[in-house]
């Protein structure tokens, strides 16, 4: 990763850049969320995969508990068990049999994605604001925050998925929360970047860029251990599926782990100056936008 002074390169127009936590941050592979759900659904005598905890990811673990119980796989099994559909008492439920064990396992999980380190405090010498935002509910940050800070992950702002009255994702309201906080006077002046349909979908509502994280992230799911075994052919069809998803949500960009990210915002500042995020570039043939 390009480490270049802000004596050689600026960034302007930009003046933040709000972050996703799972998969883009810390924990590679967002591990801790997925395997807690699997777990979660377990002690109701419902088994549920991996890649279908993973489906919902981004949303707050309310609503993603919530749209789980709408496969009909799974809430046919609820059916047979219980002897009716799943219901919002149902999803209370789980989320509180989710809750205690997510909180007792996030911390395993905290570890820095390679390269973030390096990344905010690059942003910092750039003089840009780093916020943050998480599906994770508050109880679960408070957990997680110490230990990434630790580690140097320590955001300017961080807004949980539980906090705010108007909703998490896809909504723009923890975007926006980050932009205020923050004192952020224009929001196309800032960089969404998740790893998830939903925190791409909340940066393009808040008016913002959006960034999306692809290897290290949920839609290519592996753990360090997993990559270390994979093929090559594995990995970038892996990888290649993810991005298309992730453009198809409307991605301006999508990097590989949010090492690659100092090159992209180099590319978003120069388009920055030709009009709004959702505009498009309309500068003559050879201008450096995508």
């Amino acid at each position: 990763m390009s480490t270049t002074s802000s004596t050689s390169s600026t960034l302007a127009p930009l003046q933040a850049v709000i972050f996703d936590w799972a998969g883009t941050l810390v924990d590679f592979g967002s591990l801790a969320p997925t395997q807690i759900f699997v777990e979660a659904f377990a002690t109701f005598g419902i088994d549920i995969t991996l890649a279908q905890a993973r489906g919902p990811m981004g949303l707050s673990k309310w609503d993603h508990i919530h749209q789980l119980l709408q496969d009909e796989s799974i809430a046919a099994q609820w059916r047979r068990r219980f002897g009716a559909a799943p219901g919002a008492a149902d999803v209370d439920a789980i989320y509180a049999r989710f809750m205690p064990m997510q909180i007792a396992k996030v911390g395993e999980f905290s570890a820095p994605i390679e390269g973030a380190v390096q990344t905010l405090q690059w942003l910092r010498d750039q003089g840009l604001k780093v916020g943050s935002c998480s599906g994770y509910p508050r109880e679960v940050l408070d957990q997680l925050l110490p230990q990434a800070a630790a580690a140097g992950i320590a955001p300017d702002h961080v807004v949980a998925g539980d906090e705010l009255r108007a909703g998490g994702r896809p909504g723009p309201f923890m975007a926006l929360a980050n932009v205020l906080a923050l004192g952020i006077g224009d929001v196309r002046a800032c960089v969404k970047v998740d790893d998830t349909v939903p925190g791409i979908e909340e940066g393009l509502r808040a008016g913002m860029w959006t960034v999306g994280v692809s290897l290290s992230g949920n839609e290519v799911g592996y753990s360090l251990a997993e990559l270390a075994q994979a093929s090559p052919q594995e990995i970038e069809a892996r990888v290649a599926r993810a991005e298309a998803k992730l453009r198809k949500a409307g991605a301006h960009h999508v990097v590989r782990s949010v090492a690659e990210l100092p090159e992209v915002l180099r590319q978003i500042a120069l388009q920055a100056g030709h009009g709004r995020p959702d505009a498009g570039c309309q500068m003559p043939p050879g201008c450096p936008c995508p």
